[in-house]
């Protein structure tokens, strides 16, 4: 392979880990790693200024060539001088290909060797996102680094559906590749294969013949259990080449970071500090503070006794704890700088304790403290005379922490509320209609444990809090709900289930909320008895 465009340089390796200390230079300045790159998906990280990012030490930000295709479009871009300035961001920026959006909406798109043809959620209008078009959108964005086009999959997609999306990826790269053309910034390969090794090697072997700048880990986060994405990641970093930067898309909590820091990646971006932070969910050295809980409310310390961060020096957990259950928007601004600035600085005592090998004993000390929740005002629970329990019809309940799974397939239940961003932006732009409009019915197809629905309802909670919205009318289609009863009996597992909404999903109630009147849900067998959908929730 040709020198890399970064410059890149091994500082050092730990002796009894993986982990490694490096520097790059992008077109805006000089990185070092481990990094970890907030997400700002479209030309913004929710709820942060430009200068709270700067000032918490963001070195490379994230967008989003998919949305940012869409909106504002790639002649703004053009026309007003690149992202950085559109933006006013001094630093570096890192644009993904819109592979993983294309995957997230399976109900709206059809692949091709062309690419995907999707549906815009801005005008309707059908686009085809080819390798070309995906790379000339990221040259007029103006990235320091750009990312090829992928087929993203499932992780637990069968071997010939893996094979299949590799070998597209493959040739989708060279296309990528041929697209950059003459422009200066850097191009990264993305390695695919699910979790068969063969196949992960397979695709690194083949990106390692192309000239890349640097090399991603995709295809992960997206099904498998924690034991295998970290099996999977030391597996495919140690196949990469080292004079190259090791880019671990999607991933994750501080803890996952770590764990795949330990395992010879250096680069990282993950929307988790920002949307846990909505629902005053902190990340501190102490590890997980819960600011929601009432035990904080006159609580005069600190959010982290050890953060230099401006949140921790000047705002108490009482005040924090106040803007998270009144949903005031300064709440998610203060917790989630608090929550990047934490990040960075894990990242920066992970660097240093490579530099000077002892990387082992920090990663040991910290794996044990960064997964605990409020560790210093643990969860207390009455004492029962039965026992918990741990399964319900075909699902039980495994691991530490516990995932719920269907036994007769494996398969592992959506246990996180999250949507996608461009769900996310369709459910708002539907909402904003006049309040006397019809309801809005959407399908969340796959009740399961309830996150997509509890997801949907926090997202109309958060647009009524703002001004009038239409009605709300979420369907669910299930014909067992024993996942949802199973995950009910263990909601301290599983906090999202502390919402008002949640016991009443169970019930089959019409719920509705004392601040959205607007909203209900009702449960049905099969879509003959349901009313026709506005939109549908993968």
């Amino acid at each position: 392979m040709s020198p890399s465009r970064l410059n890149f340089q091994l500082d050092a390796q730990a002796s009894d880990s993986r982990a490694r200390a490096t520097t790059f230079h992008t077109l805006h300045g000089t990185i070092q790693s481990p990094l970890f790159m907030p997400v700002g998906t479209q030309a913004t990280v929710k709820a942060q200024t430009q200068e709270t990012l700067n000032t918490s030490g963001s070195q490379i930000l994230l967008a989003n060539t998919y949305h940012l295709l869409l909106r504002p479009g790639p002649d703004v871009f053009t026309r007003l001088g690149g992202i950085h300035k559109f933006m006013n961001w001094p630093g570096s920026v890192l644009t993904d290909s819109g592979g993983y959006q294309i995957f997230s909406l399976p109900h709206s798109r059809s692949m091709t060797e062309a690419g995907a043809v999707f549906q815009s959620y801005v005008d309707g209008q059908r686009i085809l996102l080819s390798p070309e078009l995906s790379i000339q959108t990221q040259r007029a964005i103006g990235s320091d680094i750009m990312m090829v086009l992928d087929q993203c999959i499932p992780s637990t997609a069968d071997e010939a559906t893996t094979r299949a999306a590799l070998q597209i990826t493959q040739r989708w790269a060279l296309r990528s590749l041929a697209a950059r053309e003459d422009s200066p910034q850097s191009m990264f390969g993305i390695v695919q294969g699910a979790l068969y090794p063969h196949l992960r090697r397979e695709s690194a072997e083949g990106l390692m013949q192309i000239d890349f700048d640097g090399f991603a880990i995709g295809g992960l986060a997206v099904g498998e259990e924690k034991s295998e994405r970290e099996d999977v990641c030391e597996l495919t970093a140690a196949m990469l080449p080292s004079d190259r930067p090791r880019y671990l898309m999607g991933v994750g909590t501080p803890v996952d970071v770590l764990e795949a820091v330990h395992r010879g990646v250096d680069m990282f971006d993950c929307i988790i500090p920002t949307q846990v932070a909505k629902r005053g969910t902190a990340f501190t050295s102490r590890g997980i503070v819960e600011l929601r809980r009432s035990v904080y409310k006159f609580s005069e310390d600190r959010l982290d006794p050890t953060c230099t961060c401006p949140v921790c020096a000047t705002h108490t957990r009482a005040y924090l704890h106040h803007l998270t259950k009144t949903q005031e928007p300064l709440g998610w601004t203060l917790v989630g700088q608090h929550n990047i600035h934490f990040y960075h600085q894990l990242m920066r005592e992970v660097r240093q304790s490579i530099l000077e090998d002892r990387f082992l004993p920090l990663y040991r000390e910290r794996r044990e403290i960064l997964p605990i929740e409020d560790i210093d005002h643990p969860v207390t629970h009455p004492k029962r005379t039965s026992a918990k329990i741990h399964h319900e019809g075909d699902y039980e309940l495994h691991g530490q922490p516990p995932v719920i799974l269907h036994t007769p397939s494996l398969r592992i239940i959506p246990t996180t509320p999250h949507l996608d961003p461009a769900i996310e932006s369709q459910l708002i732009q539907h909402l904003r209609l006049p309040a006397d409009s019809p309801p809005l019915i959407v399908w969340d197809t796959h009740l399961d444990a309830a996150a997509t629905a509890i997801a949907i309802i926090l997202l109309y909670e958060s647009e009524a809090a703002k001004g009038p919205v239409r009605p709300l009318h979420l369907t669910s289609f299930s014909a067992d709900l024993s996942p949802l009863k199973l995950a009910l009996h263990h909601k301290r597992h599983f906090p999202y289930l502390r919402h008002g909404a949640a016991d009443t999903l169970i019930r089959r109630d019409v719920w509705a909320s004392r601040y959205c009147p607007g909203l209900q849900w009702t449960l049905v067998k099969d879509d003959a008895q349901a009313p026709q959908a506005d939109i549908v929730i993968p």
